[in-house]
């Protein structure tokens, strides 16, 4: 009887044990990003908001510094440590962690059907039938400008390049701020920003990009020479030592009320708003020519993927659905200032530089940074040449046609459709 008893009571024990071990997987789950910036908003706002939807679920959010993501995210993903929803970064990096067999393919899950085509790219295989995250937001380049400069200087925000140069060339004969706070020295704006952010008027977005990738246009091609004619131009409007101006920099001349214009990402809203008292206002890459189609870099940034080795996937799913809600795209939208969800909903932007930013998908078509997708795969790095090369152009150290010819001829080393 004794012996009945005891067996009883270690196998009791044991159901509990199990039964602990289920409750502590399920019902818990970990977010690897790499927006250490947005730590506060998941714990505060986010997280919150989904746990009333859904009771009983932790979430817990754990980012790792931008430059360290990658390589510590794939050690976790190799040792089976990492949480259960990953952040993806846009194109190759998350790409190669689908074909490593780290991310769940997510088509037809519960809240990717409000996501369209356009919005998906950057989280799909190249032929464009598995979708490895979900989107979350893009960020959108363009222009900022002091208001109360452009008042004092009697100054309209420019609708064609004409009228660009004409506004620069009056900030700079008034000789009391600087036309542009831009510099080179940090490279990745010249190409980011100013090159594959404002140019995209001259080779006419997807058109253009589709159109490399296919190998039916070249760099060497009039439409992506002018863009570098037009980056040359705006060189002559920077600081006299734009070389060694870093993008710090130009942030502080630019909030501190020293310069009249700011290429900018959508993500430097946020900084501004946080840093300066300045009263801006954001015009969008002024077109070519009166009357031309205008198009704006519209770049995929943020996606969130579901780890294959996750321990609790029905709640990982739960949370996916409620990431492609209408309430998640309404408060990411509006607290990260600057980043725009991919969504289909319709979302009232409450910051007015961003409304102005967004509002530019009504009249203008969306692209992607120009080498984002299958063009960065070879040697020469085309993002390394880019940053280089824009970089060069805009100190006025190469010519237009060296920086195109420059370009192709790396490009063509490894690309097959190219050569």
């Amino acid at each position: 009887m004794h012996t009945v008893n005891r067996i009883r009571t270690i196998r009791n024990a044991a159901l509990i044990a199990l039964a602990t071990v289920g409750t502590a997987q399920a019902g818990s789950l970990t977010i690897e990003s790499w927006r250490v910036d947005d730590k506060t908003l998941w714990e505060t706002v986010l997280i919150p908001a989904f746990q009333k939807k859904n009771p009983g679920i932790e979430v817990k959010f754990s980012p790792t510094a931008p430059t360290e993501y990658d390589s510590s995210l794939s050690a976790r993903l190799a040792g089976g440590t990492a949480g259960d929803l990953i952040a993806c970064r846009p194109f190759d990096v998350s790409l190669s962690l689908y074909k490593r067999g780290n991310l769940e393919k997510l088509d037809g899950k519960p809240g990717m059907e409000h996501f369209p085509a356009s919005s998906k790219t950057a989280w799909q295989t190249d032929d464009g039938k598995d979708t490895f995250c979900m989107p979350i937001a893009s960020v959108i380049h363009g222009f900022l400008y002091n208001q109360k400069i452009f008042k004092d200087l009697n100054l309209q925000p420019p609708k064609t390049e004409a009228e660009f140069f004409k506004v620069l060339d009056t900030i700079k004969s008034n000789g009391k701020y600087a036309p542009l706070a831009l510099g080179t020295n940090d490279q990745w704006e010249s190409s980011q920003i100013i090159f594959t952010g404002i140019s995209p008027n001259y080779w006419k977005g997807e058109e253009g990009r589709k159109a490399l990738i296919a190998g039916k246009e070249k760099f060497t091609d009039p439409n992506f020479v002018s863009a570098f004619e037009y980056e040359a131009r705006l060189g002559k409007y920077l600081n006299k030592g734009a070389s060694s101006q870093t993008y710090g920099d130009s942030q502080n001349q630019f909030a501190l009320g020293k310069a009249a214009i700011y290429p900018a990402g959508s993500w430097d809203i946020a900084y501004f708003n946080d840093n300066s008292k300045i009263s801006m206002g954001a015009f969008p890459p002024p077109v070519p020519k009166a009357g031309d189609k205008c198009y704006i870099s519209d770049h995929n940034d943020i996606g969130m993927g579901v780890n294959k080795k996750s321990k609790n996937k029905e709640d990982a799913y739960k949370f996916l659905a409620w990431l492609g809600s209408q309430e998640f795209a309404d408060i990411y939208t509006n607290k990260v200032t600057g980043f725009f969800s991919l969504s289909d909903h319709l979302i009232s932007v409450k910051d007015p530089v961003a409304k102005q930013m967004i509002d530019w998908r009504k009249s203008c078509s969306s692209t992607i940074r120009l080498n984002a997708q299958i063009l960065n795969r070879g040697e020469p790095s085309m993002e390394n040449q880019l940053w280089n090369v824009n970089a060069q152009v805009l100190n006025g150290k190469l010519a237009p046609k060296q920086a195109a010819a420059q370009i192709q001829a790396g490009f063509a080393k490894w690309y097959k459709p190219q050569q």
